[in-house]
């Protein structure tokens, strides 16, 4: 039997109802993050089933993964299909081809589940980010309702129980205030954070339409228990605030009207509202 690997595991997962679900919820969620974020590259690591960086509008974008195709055997056919979108390199995570300083944008979309090493993937994301580069990340939430049952599944696997898991297997699944503590060692700071898909773990999409209110109430009443998380998060560097507090007080006191000035030209005379909604 072929030995699947997990990322492929997700893959077909995807083009389950459940996996449909998702996809929906956490492209919308992408579109309304990235419109607003100007620069002028922009990296998408892993997962080419979602086009995370669509509504986005830097020149230069690149699509990035870790997952070599797999050769088909001699006249036979590939052991998996083409991937949506053409992948424009493949690379490790954990040692990325691009300089220090590099990256204006760089979107995780469930990459540190499935990466061979997550804190050394995100301490890559990092350093190739610009200051005041932003990374947006996405993952499955392990308090939430399908994180529960996949729980669950795998305790009854370890009784000597039978049964696919809900999820795709993976090793543990990152909780978000973890997550949020990984990027505060790395000098980040959260801008701001979402949980969504809160439907009950089933795989009928007639079920799902079925219990399709659960998505407003539990946004507004049970967040925690959201199936998926959605975070964004700006590089800082230190002493740049400081420099910069300097910068606005000698100006303040020669009588002159502060003005920001920003490291480079928005695109299509567009107002640069994500750097204006996070001075400090």
């Amino acid at each position: 039997m072929l030995n699947v690997p997990d990322h492929d595991r997700l893959v077909d997962w995807l083009d389950t109802p459940p996996g449909r679900y998702l996809l929906a919820w956490e492209q919308d969620r992408l579109d309304r993050a990235v419109v607003d974020l100007f620069g002028f590259h922009a990296l998408q690591l892993g997962l080419p089933q979602l086009d995370t960086l669509r509504a986005n509008r830097m020149p230069h974008q690149w699509l990035a993964t870790d997952q070599a195709a797999p050769q088909a055997e001699p006249g036979g056919e590939p052991l998996i299909a083409t991937p949506p979108r053409q992948v424009a390199l493949h690379c490790d995570f954990d040692a990325l081809p691009f300089p220090s300083q590099s990256i204006d944008l760089v979107v995780l979309p469930h990459t540190l589940e499935f990466a061979r090493d997550p804190h050394l993937t995100l301490a890559e994301v990092e350093r190739v980010l610009v200051p005041e580069g932003r990374v947006a990340i996405l993952g499955f939430n392990p308090a939430g309702l399908w994180g529960l049952r996949q729980r669950m599944g795998r305790i009854r696997r370890g009784l000597g129980g039978k049964g696919p898991l809900y999820l795709p297997q993976s090793p543990d699944l990152i909780h978000y205030w973890r997550l949020r503590d990984w990027l505060r060692l790395l000098s980040f700071e959260v801008e701001g954070g979402r949980f969504g898909c809160y439907r009950p773990a089933l795989r009928s999409e007639r079920w799902l339409e079925r219990f399709g209110w659960m998505d407003g109430v539990g946004d507004r009443w049970w967040p925690v228990l959201g199936s998926v998380y959605f975070l964004l998060a700006v590089k800082r560097v230190r002493g740049m605030r400081l420099v910069g507090l300097a910068r606005r007080q000698k100006v303040a006191r020669a009588g002159a009207p502060a003005v920001a000035a920003r490291r480079q030209p928005a695109l299509h005379q567009q107002p640069d509202l994500s750097r204006k909604t996070n001075k400090t």
